[in-house]
This record gives structure tokens, C-alpha cells and sequence, in this order.
């Protein structure tokens, strides 16, 4: 099988004026490479295959299945609910904010307006 492929260099402000050609083109086989500022940057081609058959449903062939047993349709416990939406740990977070005395804590920032200057060495 001969492979006979046509490569044209192109500028990007010519591919944006005649991107409709150069879309015909590139249908019809040819490649076309995009520079921009004589870098490459982007290559304009055909599609290799569109699939026009549907999708086969199921496993692959030659790949192992799985069964789902039942189980995993039954709704979960309000234990299990709670482990997945993150409850319990939040509501232990909560438990322990809400004993503790809210205390003011200095050297955290200056107050608004007030800046400390370094002085250079």
C-alpha cells in the first residue's frame, strides 16, 4: 500500500481567513501544518475512521465480568449514610470548637490602618 500524503505550511492569519478551504482539504487527505511566527504549532488533517456502527453492550470480548450481588442495591444504614456524607467526623470538629472558651489571641496581624516598618541594616 502506497501512502502518498501532501503536507502545505500555512500562517495562522491564512488559516483563519480561509479556514472552510483548508477544511475541505484536510477532507480530502491532506495534511496542513500551522505556523505561527515560522514556529509550528498545530497540524490540520483528516479524521482516520468514524465508527458508523452502534457501540456493542456488554463486556469486552476476552475481558473478565463481574457479578453485582443484590446487596448492593439495598439502601444504606444511617451509620453508613453519615461515614459517607462526613458527619460523624464534623460533628466531633463541632464538638470540640464548641468547649472551648473563644480566647483573643495577639501577633496575629496589625490592625487595620497600622503598618510595621522594617528597619534596614
Amino acid at each position: 500500500m502506497v501512502n502518498n500524503m501532501v503536507m502545505s505550511k500555512v500562517n495562522v492569519f491564512e488559516v483563519k481567513a480561509k479556514l472552510s478551504e483548508y477544511l475541505a482539504r484536510a477532507a480530502q487527505g491532506e495534511r496542513i501544518v500551522i505556523y505561527r511566527h515560522n514556529t509550528p504549532v498545530a497540524e490540520l488533517g483528516p479524521v482516520q475512521s468514524v465508527r458508523t456502527e452502534p457501540r456493542p453492550i456488554g463486556p469486552l470480548p476476552g475481558r473478565p465480568t463481574f457479578d453485582v450481588p443484590p446487596s448492593f442495591f439495598e439502601p444504606l444504614s444511617d451509620e453508613e449514610l453519615d461515614l459517607w456524607e462526613g458527619k460523624e467526623s464534623s460533628d466531633l470538629f463541632l464538638k470540640a470548637q464548641s468547649s472551648k472558651v473563644a480566647e483573643t489571641k495577639g501577633g496575629y496581624g496589625t490592625p487595620a490602618g497600622r503598618r510595621r516598618r522594617r528597619r534596614r541594616s
